[in-house]
């Protein structure tokens, strides 16, 4: 495994609101709309968090009409599944608003 992409999954799991995503996501695939409500943060900063963890591998993303929908990426390096075995799942990440039958109509 490369360093850079250590560093970049040491960096990106060391943030407190990059935790919460990953234990989002570790129930499954969660539309950004749930992580605004989840993290208490505005949705730029949100993308921000998100962006990160998908550069360092660690999660994916579907559009979903105008929606991006998260999930973990399933081959992970020995690194991240080390950190994800830590990493307790979080209740209440689910799509709760309508985004899943707003993305079918398009």
């Amino acid at each position: 495994m490369e360093n850079t992409i250590i560093e970049k999954q040491l960096k990106a799991a060391a943030d407190l609101n990059r935790i919460k995503l990953l234990a989002c996501m570790k129930n499954g695939e969660v539309c950004v709309c749930d992580f605004v409500d989840v993290l208490g943060i505005s949705q730029p900063a949100v993308s921000q968090h998100l962006r990160k963890l998908k550069e360092a591998g660690i999660i994916t993303e579907r559009k979903v009409g105008t929606w991006k929908h998260y999930r973990l990426v399933e081959e992970q390096t020995t690194l991240m599944k080390g950190i994800l075995e830590q990493i307790e799942p979080l209740k209440g990440c689910n799509c709760s608003s309508d985004c899943t039958q707003i993305g079918d109509e398009n």
